[in-house]
Formats: structure tokens, sequence, C-alpha cells
């Protein structure tokens, strides 16, 4: 059984402090190489019930962890990122899956290496964010991103569930057999949270 991210011990590189922000990208990633390319490029763009598209998730992702990553290093935004932001709403019937993934898959290894590079006397500094310049700090926006991408990547999966009338199926050996689910979803839906698996 292959465990998540979480369990499998220290990123090499990355300050204890910023071990949940690494090991939170690190699952993400592996979820969205799993899904991903079980996508049509009509998938994508199919907003059930008016939520989210799956393709908003992608470019979201990608360009809202760019942005953090930005807003971290205490620099502003330049203007194609502004741009990426007013368009991440936007159908784009020339996107495949695969585009997406790629994009993502570069901003998470930017996300990797400037978490690798982060000094603890560095994570309460201040920053600003957005227009408004809102007042956070590093570990504000670094804990932020990773917990964003772990939001997107549960909505995108919820979204492809709904929208395929089933669930999507399994990643490999992340669900324990039947026997012992443990409140665990058949075929890797969400769980079912009514009850604490912990007093299972």
């Amino acid at each position: 059984m292959t465990p998540e991210a979480w369990l499998r011990g220290p990123v090499e590189g990355v300050i204890p402090d910023l071990q949940p922000v690494a090991h939170s990208l690190i699952q993400a990633r592996e979820d969205l190489e799993r899904i991903v390319p079980m996508l049509s490029v009509e998938e994508l763009w199919v907003a059930p019930g008016g939520a989210a598209s799956p393709g908003f998730h992608l470019r979201h992702l990608a360009g809202s962890t760019d942005r953090l990553l930005t807003y971290a290093r205490g620099e502003d935004l330049s203007t194609k990122q502004k741009r990426h932001l007013a368009t991440e709403k936007e159908p784009q019937p020339d996107l495949t899956p695969d585009l997406l993934l790629e994009e993502i898959g570069e901003v998470f290894d930017r996300a990797l290496v400037q978490l690798q590079s982060v000094q603890k006397e560095e994570l309460d500094e201040e920053r600003l964010v957005g227009r408004g310049e809102l007042p956070s700090n590093v570990r504000g926006l670094l804990y932020h991103m990773g917990e964003h991408a772990t939001r997107h990547v549960g909505q995108l999966i919820t979204t492809l569930n709904v929208s395929r009338d089933g669930p999507l199926p399994p990643g490999p050996a992340k669900v324990p057999p039947d026997e012992d689910r443990r409140g665990h979803a058949a075929g890797g839906a969400l769980p079912d949270i009514s009850t604490d698996p912990a007093e299972g």
C-alpha cells in the first residue's frame, strides 16, 4: 500500500514549518496526475448546476499558486499573471487536459523549489497581497497555497463525480480493501464522514 504524501516522511530541503505545504502540493499533484488524463476536452468546461468547471479549477490552481508564490517573494504580479487571472473562468477550447496538467506541473515544480529556499527566520516577514495590499506574511501565503491546492482538487473530484453520474476510479492502493474501508466510500468517492473512522 502506498501511503499518502504526508505519511512518507519529510520532503528533502524543506524546513519543518513548511512540510505540510510541501506534502499538500505533492498529494494534489499526484491526485491530478491520476484524474486529469481521464478527462475529455468537452468535460473540462461542463459546469453542473452552475458549479465551477473542471477547467476553471485547473487553470485557477496553476494561476493562483503562481500568484501566491510571487507575493511570498515580496514581488508584484506581472502583466501575464494578471491576464491569466482575468481569463481563468472563461472556457478555453484550445486547452487540453494534458496542457493544463503540464501547466500545473511546472508551477508546482517551481513551488517546491521555492519552499526549499525559505528559511525559518523569513516566515513572519510581512507581505502585502493584491491591489488592496492586504496584510499577510510568508508563512500565511505559503500555508494558504497548500490548503488552497487541496481545496480545489477536492472540488474538482466532487464536480466530476456529479457530472459523470458516478465516482471516479480510486487511486492505486490509496483506498483499503472493502472489509477495511472504515468510512471510505466505494470507488474513490468522498468518504462518509457521518462517523469518525478513528472510532471504528
